[in-house]
């Protein structure tokens, strides 16, 4: 394990929510040499059974109170959707030094619900959203190098302690993250325009071609543009609902920007308009070529 993980030996460590995230964070600790105790959390006694069969955990549990009194570092990796029931679970039930982050696409939601259900306990708190992913999910999802220098960011708030961020930003130093912190309105503006549009377009893209009637002909001749495009649209639908619904007030800007954008490429090619039409494909390709060289 590297110098920046070494502390989280002493740690014990509770992961709630063991799909793609929650268990790429069990399996990627296990792989960078954390040999201390890791309870699991899952949502029934079906996903307890697939949770043992899998190895994610030795004794995945439903009962969350149970599961996070002995831990001094919880991780919440459930939906943004079912975050507020977790804190209000789990904040009668924390240790007093107990420190709670989470991984949610959105942080100025969860920061909200968090202070309502965690109260005084706001000082061990620390926001996280790991930026790395799949279209996958599930318990089978996960796996060990997800993070492997990828970039988390931590969106602490003004009551958090010091040492709270410190032993967070150490278990995603500890599984490869590169961490860097921003504030929680900023995140979500930066990731409306990143991430929430992204897959907004896929999935109402798919959605349109699909209620075609040539649909079947469509997609039987798509080519390899069109599949590298809408991948995203088979995340799970529930999921980015909750997202989308959650960061409305960042993300409804940025749709309305690029709606206006899109109307003007549509008046180019209606006018016939080659040269402007090709300006702006130029200056889109410069802008993605610069951040496919910034990704290597």
């Amino acid at each position: 394990m590297s110098t920046a993980g070494a502390s989280l030996h002493s740690e014990r460590v509770c992961v709630i929510g063991l799909g793609l995230i929650g268990g790429s964070v069990v399996h990627a600790l296990r792989a960078n040499g954390f040999s201390g105790e890791i309870a699991g959390v899952v949502a029934d006694l079906e996903q307890a059974r697939q949770a043992r069969e899998l190895g994610l955990v030795d004794a995945p549990t439903t009962d969350i109170a149970a599961a996070v009194a002995n831990a001094t570092l919880v991780v919440v990796a459930v939906p943004i959707g079912a975050m507020a029931d977790v804190f209000a679970q789990i904040a009668p039930a924390l240790a007093d030094d107990a420190v709670v982050t989470d991984t949610g696409s959105t942080k100025l939601s969860v920061i909200r619900e968090a202070e309502v259900c965690l109260g005084e306990r706001m000082g061990r708190f620390v926001p996280g959203h790991p930026i790395s992913g799949t279209e996958r999910s599930g318990l089978d999802a996960g796996f060990a190098t997800l993070f492997a220098g990828r970039r988390v960011i931590l969106t602490p708030t003004p009551a958090t302690d010091s040492d709270a961020l410190a032993r967070v930003a150490a278990l995603w130093h500890a599984v490869g993250a590169r961490v860097s912190e921003m504030d929680g309105a900023h995140h979500d503006e930066v990731l409306a325009a990143t991430s929430h549009l992204p897959h907004l377009l896929a999935y109402t893209l798919v959605d349109t071609l699909a209620r075609m009637a040539e649909r079947t002909e469509i997609f039987e001749y798509a080519a390899g543009g069109f599949a590298d495009f809408t991948r995203i649209a088979s995340s799970s639908p529930s999921l980015w609902a909750d997202i989308v619904t959650a960061n409305h007030d960042a993300i409804l800007p940025v749709l309305d920007r690029y709606i206006g954008d899109l109307d003007a490429v549509r008046s180019a090619i209606a006018g016939g308009e080659r040269d402007r039409l090709a300006a702006i494909f130029t200056r889109a390709k410069t802008a993605r070529d610069g951040f496919a060289t910034g990704q290597t």
